[in-house]
């Protein structure tokens, strides 16, 4: 989203960022899942400021946020000082980069951290298989919330560098061959990217939701891309429900980034039926 001060309106969009804050608390979700970049200067802590100014919508409905580091947060000369700002503005969260949580009895979500590597062998890996190894017969579906996406359409030219990173990709390899995936439905929530974009690979759905106020993006679909609307902009938020053993999900966007008052349009929508 990139919560910073409001006079900055090219490289992020105050205006946008109000508007999925406000629409989101009228939704009154149960969690809210930031797949990173929250701050547009993790080093500045008036972004973090900001951020608090703006969100309190969602403090007044009692609204948990979620939050996953993105490369914003570590950005800047001092990666420890923009971390330490993190935890200051999530003080639930001191002294982990990653962690699990769980939404009632049948969703666990793990809150990746993308610049820290997933390659086989290293720490967030073994943690993350050490999750899954002990998730109780209960859950259905785990959510994978990131920054970095796994899957991505691929680009050329300037934006060559948000496709799919090996460390990412790693993340995709193992959860091909992790045993829950017989018995439970794996989402991979990513950011990133500053539009929308979804994929089935390997029975898992792959999404890059990176459209809550960054300066948009377009990008190049490819043919497994899914998400087949032609739009370049896509300011949104994702919405997922749990009925029963379905999740039902609807990329919702804001209709035109430029009206006084905001509308809102289901663009994507999709099912996962948990096994």
């Amino acid at each position: 989203m990139r919560f910073t001060d409001p006079k900055e309106t090219t490289d992020t969009n105050p205006t946008v960022r109000k508007s999925l804050v406000d629409r989101i608390a009228e939704e009154r979700p149960d969690a809210v899942l930031l797949s990173g970049d929250v701050p547009w200067h993790g080093g500045d802590p008036g972004d973090y400021a900001q951020y608090r100014l703006e969100t309190e919508p969602w403090r007044a409905a009692k609204i948990r946020v979620l939050p996953a580091l993105g490369n914003q947060e570590l950005n800047g000369n001092d990666p420890a000082a923009g971390l330490e700002n993190w935890w200051t503005a999530f003080p639930a969260l001191r002294g982990r980069r990653w962690y699990s949580v769980r939404l009632g009895s049948r969703i666990a979500i793990l809150n990746l951290d993308s610049n820290s590597t997933l390659v086989p062998g290293s720490e967030q890996a073994r943690w993350i298989t050490a999750q899954m190894a002990v998730l109780p017969s209960s859950v259905k579906f785990v959510l994978f919330n990131m920054h970095h996406p796994p899957v991505a359409d691929f680009q050329t030219g300037a934006d060559a560098d948000h496709n799919a990173r090996p460390s990412e990709i790693a993340l995709a390899d193992l959860l091909k061959t992790s045993p829950p995936r017989s018995r439970i439905r794996f989402i991979v929530c990513a950011g990133h990217i500053h539009n929308y974009e979804r994929f089935l690979r390997d029975r898992v759905t792959h999404l890059v939701s990176g459209g809550a106020g960054a300066k948009p993006r377009p990008i190049v679909r490819g043919e497994d891309d899914l998400f087949r609307d032609t739009s370049e902009v896509n300011y949104h938020y994702v919405k997922f429900v749990l009925r029963g053993n379905t999740i039902t999900a609807e990329m919702v966007r804001l209709a035109d980034p430029t009206a006084t008052t905001a509308k809102w349009e289901v663009k994507d929508h999709f099912q996962i039926i948990g096994l």
